[in-house]
């Protein structure tokens, strides 16, 4: 435990021996997304923690897009992310900032290199530079173009930007050493050339800079002072260090590696999650099954409950994984408090209570949230006619079944004692109708105290009903089976989405609005889902259930 300790602070420990040392007056931290797909549950980790930093040592959160590969960007992109780093609560005083806004000024720092002798432009081909580049037990060899002269360097280097060669003719490396036991400093390529036309500078450039070479400058032009970034960047780090180095920044950025959030049994990475969007296996990069945060947003959890996620899953140096079931467990706790608790009937059968007035309502005060008395109360209407979950009657019940069945009493949840006396049953031999004749003496809240039942369930008034459709969700990918086939691909759960198109539910969900959450009693909690649902037609997606298989430590 001490060890955990010691690595979820591991950040904190480097920035402040660097606030204490004068290295830095002000910590400015970033994130900084590629505009090429949907953030997911992954991101999170890395916004909420950038974030953190910052509001930690009253210093400045950057959003800012690192867009220098304009083959997979979309402006899409670019819209969702702002959305979900909104959502989390991360400000960033609504200043969006692109890497292709600083495109100028990375031509200019390439110039420098060249003209410092640090940066050539190289005619090999990509797989010949491959083979130039050695292997991790062999040194790589010089290309034959290193050597070029300055003057020659820079008038190439011009003509790549004034389009005079083709895409992959030449490109721009840095030199620094092939023999480098880290394969990233054998003189990496900084500059291609790519005519594509970018969602933000149009087709103002044919000649692009690679990530390697753009991060760092990014960072250094927006003053970060801490460049958080995950494992996959440790090797990279050398030449992020050479590139400010070499540039002579005043004041350096430092890159700090952290470990990846991994999820069980769960998709993240974009390339599965756009092959699913692209066949039509979910209905988008939102569909409630993902863990895009659109899609958790779309399913109904909570920012607040992602971030209490962040806190239980720590910072570390070592990869590990964290349990979708903890999850679900964060955000069970968040709406336990604030969601109100309602009836819904997801699968309903009829109940008519035959000694009941037909022409006679009622209403009975139930409270909205046993675990907020400041939530206060509700009029909830009965009549003769109720709806019930299907599953709360049974013709011949099993043992210690203390719902409905034939002879059997139960109490309607706030209202009375009911008994079971019939049932009808269609041609198929479903049942239609469960009849029962009730007690009037056993009102709820009149202080009755005579027999005992041992069963209670929920129900709905069939005169007041709102009709809705519910989703039900399961993981997409089979968890017993495994994520992967042995062929690479996707194990798909067929029963990832159950939709119950006639459930039944209370007079005061009428005219619920997108996002709006509450517990149906023991169904889970259930939000309104943002897509699908109208005036005309509700539509509730299940969050979570209210059983938890995870045990907090």
């Amino acid at each position: 435990m001490a060890d955990e300790v010691v690595s979820r602070n591991f950040i904190e420990q480097i920035i402040d021996k660097d606030l204490e040392e004068g290295k830095y007056e002000k910590i400015i931290t970033r994130f900084p997304p590629e505009p090429n797909g949907y953030l997911h549950i992954g991101h999170a980790k890395s916004i909420l923690l950038n974030y953190g930093l910052a509001v930690k040592y009253g210093g400045q959160f950057n959003l800012r897009f690192d867009d220098t590969n304009p083959t997979k960007e979309k402006e899409e992109f670019v819209q969702s992310i702002v959305e979900d780093v909104k959502w989390l609560g991360a400000d960033f005083r609504n200043e969006i900032l692109f890497a292709s806004n600083y495109f100028d000024k990375m031509y200019e720092a390439a110039i420098k290199l060249i003209k410092k002798g640090k940066a050539y432009v190289c005619d090999l081909s990509a797989d010949e530079i491959r083979e130039y580049r050695g292997t991790l037990k062999e040194p790589g060899k010089n290309s034959p173009y290193r050597d070029r002269s300055v003057e020659e360097n820079l008038k190439l280097f011009e003509e790549m930007k004034d389009g005079v060669y083709a895409d992959g003719e030449k490109v721009l490396r840095a030199k620094i050493d092939m023999s480098s036991p880290n394969i990233n400093m054998r003189d990496p390529i900084i500059y291609r050339i790519a005519r594509m036309t970018h969602h933000n500078t149009g087709d103002k450039w044919c000649i692009y800079p690679m990530y390697d070479f753009a991060h760092p400058i990014e960072d250094a032009i927006e003053g970060v002072t801490h460049s958080i970034c995950t494992l996959e960047f440790e090797d990279h780090r050398p030449l992020y260090d050479w590139v400010v180095t070499e540039l002579e920044y005043p004041h350096p950025p430092k890159q700090i590696e952290f470990a990846k959030l991994y999820l069980t049994n769960v998709v993240t990475g974009k390339r599965y999650i756009k092959k699913l969007v692209d066949d039509g296996i979910v209905d988008g990069w939102d569909d409630p099954r993902l863990v895009t945060l659109s899609a958790l947003r779309r399913r109904g959890y909570t920012p607040e409950a992602i971030r209490r996620f962040m806190e239980l899953s720590g910072v570390s140096k070592a990869n590990s994984s964290s349990d979708n079931a903890m999850l679900e467990y964060c955000v069970r706790e968040d709406l336990k408090p604030k969601a109100d608790r309602v009836m819904g009937v997801i699968d309903p059968v009829k109940v008519v209570i035959d000694n009941y007035p037909e022409d006679m309502t009622e209403e009975f005060e139930i409270e909205n949230n046993p675990d907020n008395p400041d939530a206060g109360t509700r009029k909830v209407s009965f009549s003769r006619e109720l709806y019930v979950e299907r599953d709360d009657f049974m013709e011949e019940p099993p043992k210690k079944y203390f719902r409905l069945f034939p002879g059997n009493e139960v109490r309607l949840k706030g209202a009375y004692f009911v008994k079971c006396v019939g049932f009808d049953k269609d041609d198929n031999g479903n049942v239609t109708t469960v009849h029962v004749t009730y007690d009037p003496e056993t009102r709820s809240g009149s202080g009755f105290e005579g027999r005992k039942v041992k069963g209670t369930i929920h129900w709905v008034d069939a005169r007041t009903a709102v009709n809705a459709e519910v989703r039900l969700y399961e993981n997409i990918v089979d968890e017993e089976k495994g994520k992967l086939n042995d062929d690479g691909s996707l194990n798909l759960n067929p029963n990832s989405l159950t939709v119950l198109s006639d459930a039944k539910l209370e007079a005061c969900l009428m005219g619920a609005k997108a996002g709006d959450t509450f517990q149906f009693i023991r169904d889970g909690y259930f939000c309104v889902d943002s897509k699908d649902s109208s005036d005309e037609k509700l539509v509730f997606n299940r969050v979570v259930g209210l059983k938890s298989s995870y045990k907090p430590q």
